[in-house]
């Protein structure tokens, strides 16, 4: 069991956001994007494939939205992998070795309405990344993807032949030998500069970022061929302490921001350093949207004061929208990414959130538990 001081929480006294049921089915969507070099329109989030690996289109649909649909039940062909068959499994998203008994949470797929989303074909993935470097950015959601990719490409690579170098830093590298490919997860939890920017020890009372300075992090990951970016949960706070200067400049200005206006800010420096830096005929961008918490359990006809601890079955309501998400960051995502497609720049959003909206019984509340670490307010 891994001791306390090996966890990385994203911040204390609020919700913790790692899961369990669904980060695989987020890394194969981003699977299918990168193998079948689907590409958004601009007409409402639409996917269309480039090539001849095409989605299972239904009746006469051209077009198709991977993120409409529905959660069904297939306990034959998934999960796609186990946990305690992967090499690479972390303990944070190890439900069953820290105490979940019901797994029938891994054996649901995700069904577009107007089409189907491949099988998953690892060998066809590590072709796609052959001599590439995928590189996901951002918290623990992504992290999350990363460990779940590792994971689906595991089995198909022979012992000896993958190797992972994690010195400490923020940067954790998988590569496939063979192939020449790197499937690599860089934590940057606000994209900016913070002062939560330590892998490790980040759970601090007093959050600081430099909303304008990204420099440190963007020159770990400015050559990659595949950007997967996120950040979300880590701003949820009326007011962000915002610095301009350095941290240690004697002279720097420190100014509480609202939450939303430093959001902006920070997705402002990172749409500008993207604009100068990305090689467009080269780095495929993508967006992760945010997860939502389930931390509210009487959303879905609980008791207040309740959350998602011990939930084992989903919410069938189609549509349905849980409180634990901000429309108004979203928004500001939305009109980034918009600004920037009017320049020129391309970036694909990865639209998780109503999909995940629906999995109440999904998020991880199990190694907090073991460990005697589980509180009300510590809990996904």
């Amino acid at each position: 069991m891994a001791k306390k001081t090996t966890l990385s929480p994203d911040f204390p006294g609020t919700t913790m956001d790692i899961r369990c049921s669904f980060q695989s089915l987020i890394a194969l969507i981003v699977a299918a994007l990168v193998v079948g070099a689907v590409y958004l329109t601009t007409e409402c989030g639409y996917l269309v494939q480039e090539d001849d690996q095409k989605l299972g289109m239904k009746g006469s649909e051209e077009k198709c939205d991977l993120f409409s649909g529905k959660w069904v039940f297939d306990n034959k062909s998934y999960p796609l992998y186990r946990e305690e068959e992967c090499t690479f499994m972390s303990d944070q998203l190890a439900c069953g070795k820290f105490g979940r008994n019901n797994l029938d949470y891994q054996h649901w797929r995700w069904q577009p309405h107007h089409c189907d989303l491949p099988r998953f074909n690892a060998t066809a993935l590590l072709e796609r990344l052959r001599n590439k470097r995928l590189v996901f950015v951002g918290d623990s959601l992504n992290r999350g993807q990363w460990v779940s990719m590792v994971c689906l490409l595991d089995k198909a690579i022979a012992p000896g032949r993958k190797h992972m170098h994690n010195n400490g830093s923020a940067l954790i590298t998988f590569k496939a030998k063979d192939y020449n490919a790197r499937i690599e997860f860089y934590w940057a939890p606000l994209l900016v500069e913070s002062n939560s920017d330590d892998p490790v020890s980040h759970r601090l009372p007093d959050r600081i970022v430099r909303a304008q300075a990204i420099e440190k992090h963007a020159r770990h990951w400015t050559d990659a061929d595949i950007l997967v970016f996120n950040t979300y949960l880590w701003w949820r706070r009326p007011q962000m302490k915002v610095l301009w200067g350095s941290f240690n400049s004697s002279d720097a200005i420190y100014k509480k921001v609202n939450m939303l206006r430093s959001y902006e800010m920070a997705l402002k420096t990172w749409s500008d350093w993207l604009e100068i830096h990305v090689n467009r005929s080269k780095t495929q961008l993508f967006f992760m949207s945010m997860s939502p918490t389930h931390e509210r359990a009487e959303e879905w006809g609980k008791s207040i004061g309740g959350n998602c601890y011990n939930e084992t079955e989903m919410i069938v309501e189609e549509g349905y929208r849980g409180r634990g998400t901000d429309p108004k960051m979203m928004q500001i995502v939305e009109a980034t990414i918009d600004q920037l497609q009017r320049r020129g720049l391309n970036v694909q959003m990865i639209n998780i959130t109503q999909l995940s909206d629906y999995r109440k019984e999904g998020p991880s509340l199990y190694l907090q538990k073991a460990m005697g670490t589980f509180d009300s307010t510590t809990n996904f």
